[in-house]
């Protein structure tokens, strides 16, 4: 591999080079990768770099000893999970988000970002992408599509003409473009001969100005769960088991079916129309912002249940987002683990403008 090689940073997904010791763009510490000029056209030996890259010096979670930059335990041995196994943002207090690895599945393919104010409840943008397991390099794709659409929806603040309408219009154009950007990412992520081309799903909500505005591709989700009353799902699945439930098929049976988790839309090279489905809703009492990937609903589906689940588990952990999230997802391993896990949170007050 040459010192020109491209690698993603960890902790932002940003571009480093192979010599890099930390991300330029998050000051993320990197492990000088090392290899051969022999190396530098074989796609797996460049896997086996990066993966190696990710395993950044830390604390070992066997026992709490030093991981060494060879990605060892220095007191057990015990090789160090990869960075992308398990993370945790929080831009703010008020928003925060858990992925994980899960149970079951030997690499994690979920990804997310999140951005936010300082000001509780003022504005923050949620983007959770689920790559798709059946296709090639799903990890690197998922995480390379919530950066790129991260970035376009923290970008500016929709104005629009000053009326809640124009504001709402132009939020949801964002969205689009997101989506548009979040999919230029994926492809620019797959090889051209790919038999089996990267793809991924795309949900992201963005607040602001008093109002949630999500949109989505695929089965990953949006929810507002208020602290009283039922629940709300802001994005409907593009997938064989919503189809199903759209024709009477009870929700519990269609989403336990084989076909349950097969997509009808995604986002990525063979991808059909991808622009996202949106809905908004008003902050119009105190509640939690949830964005989820399958590894959550697939344990709780009903918006209702995930009211209560998420309402018990705040509590437990004093509202604290990113412990709830966290938390979260500790359940979601609890009750099998068998998908990759991304919860992402925002506390919401009502009263703002």
């Amino acid at each position: 591999m040459s010192a020109a090689t491209v690698l993603r940073c960890p902790g932002c997904g940003d571009e480093t080079s192979a010599g890099d010791r930390f991300c330029e763009a998050c000051g993320e510490q990197l492990v000088t990768a090392l290899a051969t000029d022999a190396d530098a056209t074989d796609p797996a030996a460049e896997r086996a770099v990066a993966s190696e890259q990710e395993r950044a010096a830390g604390v070992c979670r066997s026992c709490g000893g030093v991981v060494g930059e060879d990605g060892y335990c220095q007191t057990c041995g015990t090789k160090a999970a990869l960075a992308r196994d398990h993370f945790d943002a929080e831009p703010a207090p008020w928003v925060a988000m858990t992925c994980d690895r899960g149970v079951r599945h030997r690499r994690n393919e979920d990804a997310g970002a999140v951005s936010a104010d300082p000001e509780p409840s003022s504005r923050a943008v949620l983007v959770v992408c689920d790559g798709v397991s059946s296709s090639t390099d799903s990890d690197v794709a998922s995480l390379a599509a919530a950066t790129a659409a991260q970035q376009v929806l923290s970008a500016g603040r929709a104005r629009g003409i000053g009326t809640p309408d124009s504001q709402t219009a132009a939020i949801v154009a964002r969205l689009e473009a997101a989506a548009d950007a979040a999919r230029e990412a994926v492809v620019a992520s797959t090889a051209a001969d790919s038999p089996d081309p990267a793809s991924c799903t795309f949900v992201a909500a963005v607040v602001e100005d008093g109002r949630i505005v999500a949109g989505s591709v695929g089965d990953s989700r949006a929810y507002w769960l208020p602290d009283r009353g039922e629940g709300v799902a802001l994005t409907v699945d593009d997938s064989m088991a919503a189809e199903l439930i759209a024709r009477g098929v009870p929700r519990e049976e269609a989403e336990s079916g084989p076909q349950a988790h097969a997509i009808t839309r995604w986002l990525g090279v063979d991808a059909p129309e991808h622009t996202p489905r949106t809905r908004t809703q008003d902050i119009d009492s105190d509640g939690w912002l949830l964005v989820c990937s399958d590894g959550l609903w697939n344990y709780c589906s009903e918006a209702r249940d995930l009211a209560g689940l998420v309402r018990r588990t705040a509590a437990e952990h004093d509202g604290r987002p990113l412990a709830t999230t966290a938390a979260l997802v500790d359940w979601a391993n609890a009750q099998g683990g068998r998908d990759n896990i991304t919860v992402a949170l925002a506390r919401l007050t009502s009263g703002r403008t």
